[in-house]
């Protein structure tokens, strides 16, 4: 179920990470032995200060990447609020001046207490603060899109996105605001995929521990046919373990999906549903994201038992609950919202597509 190619300068998800350089080629799933192509970003949400509701500054620093396999994975928005000013202080009264029994001189009237600054809007993904409300009747951007129609990748911050295809290639189209469009035509194994990238443009995977909190926000509208295997959710790698891993919310093909030739996990109960957890051995199509002497490598699924179009995906949680099930990850090089599928015809709109990172 992946992809992955040779990496460009950044529209890519190439990496080395303890394995070398990342091939552009990924592998391709569905039906047992399925890989995956990769991106990057990480994001800066503005955050707002408070006294007179001056705006804040952003917070966050962005990097590309390349990857394999599926599509990549969700940019997102989060922004904390400004703080709210502080009043103005009350006037002293006036002190009464006479003689004898003279009247107090009228006291100044206090002034008015100063208004909170308005809060700051999120930005692509703000570290810290609470996550935006989620709008699961949000619509696509108006304008504004790029479309990208050849196996390439670009992007940054949370908005690093990547497009392959093993056969003829469909389209997907980027915004400058967490939101993904995709459509494709029997292309074969087709991916597409945006959110953060920790595996290219000079940067070094990191220990899913070292980069905080991750989740997404998610929703989207389907139509048309996936052909014979579907993922649509959250998809990533990891090096030392070289491991490619999914979360699969819906799929074109009925949920709960397997991909076949797997070994069962304990369940994981979380976001209001709960997941079937997999493991399984394969060795793609295209080579790992890994290294190119890794033709071997595990996947880590988690599939949601009924499906879902628009939600929270708490994708910490899912690497905690992996842990604990003997299915450990190494250094991260990508999470991202996925859409893959494995010939049909049709389209996916995501007006909302946010990977969220808080500190650790």
């Amino acid at each position: 179920m992946r992809s992955s190619f040779l990496l460009l300068s950044f529209s890519s998800l190439v990496l080395s990470a303890a394995c070398g350089p990342i091939p552009l080629p990924d592998g391709s799933g569905g039906s047992p032995g399925s890989g995956g192509n990769a991106l990057p970003g990480s994001g800066g949400g503005p955050v707002g200060t408070g006294g007179s509701g001056t705006g804040g500054g952003f917070i966050g620093s962005g990097g590309n990447g390349t990857g394999g396999g599926s599509l990549g994975t969700g940019g997102g928005v989060i922004g904390t609020g400004g703080v709210i000013g502080t009043g103005g202080g009350f006037g002293t009264g006036g002190n009464g001046s006479g003689g004898g029994a003279n009247t107090g001189g009228d006291g100044n009237t206090g002034g008015s207490a100063g208004t909170g600054g308005a809060s700051g809007t999120g930005g692509n993904s703000g570290t810290g603060g609470s996550a935006p409300e989620l709008n699961c009747n949000a619509m696509m951007p108006s304008s504004g899109g790029q479309n990208h129609n050849a196996n390439s990748q670009g992007g940054s911050d949370n908005l690093a996105w990547q497009i392959w295809s093993n056969q003829t290639s469909g389209t997907m189209t980027t915004y400058d605001t967490p939101a993904v469009g995709a459509q494709w035509n029997n292309s074969g194994d087709f991916l597409a995929r945006i959110g953060y990238e920790w595996g290219g443009f000079n940067q070094d995977p990191l220990p899913h521990e070292e980069t905080g909190t991750i989740s997404a926000q998610f929703a989207y509208t389907r139509t048309g046919t996936g052909g014979g295997y579907s993922y649509i959710g959250i998809y990533g790698w990891s090096v030392d373990p070289c491991v490619e891993w999914y979360i699969v919310d819906d799929s074109y093909n009925g949920m709960p999906v397997n991909p076949g030739n797997t070994q069962a996990k304990a369940d994981l109960a979380v976001d209001d549903g709960n997941y079937k957890v997999y493991t399984r051995s394969t060795s793609g199509t295209g080579g790992s994201r890994c290294s190119s002497s890794i033709t071997q490598w595990q996947q880590y699924y988690s599939i949601r038992t009924t499906s879902r179009t628009c939600g929270t995906i708490s994708i910490s949680e899912h690497f905690n609950h992996w842990e604990g099930q003997s299915m450990p990850l190494g250094d991260l090089l990508e999470a991202k919202i996925l859409v893959e599928v494995g010939g049909g015809s049709g389209t996916v709109s995501f007006p909302v597509a946010n990977v969220m990172l808080a500190p650790p």
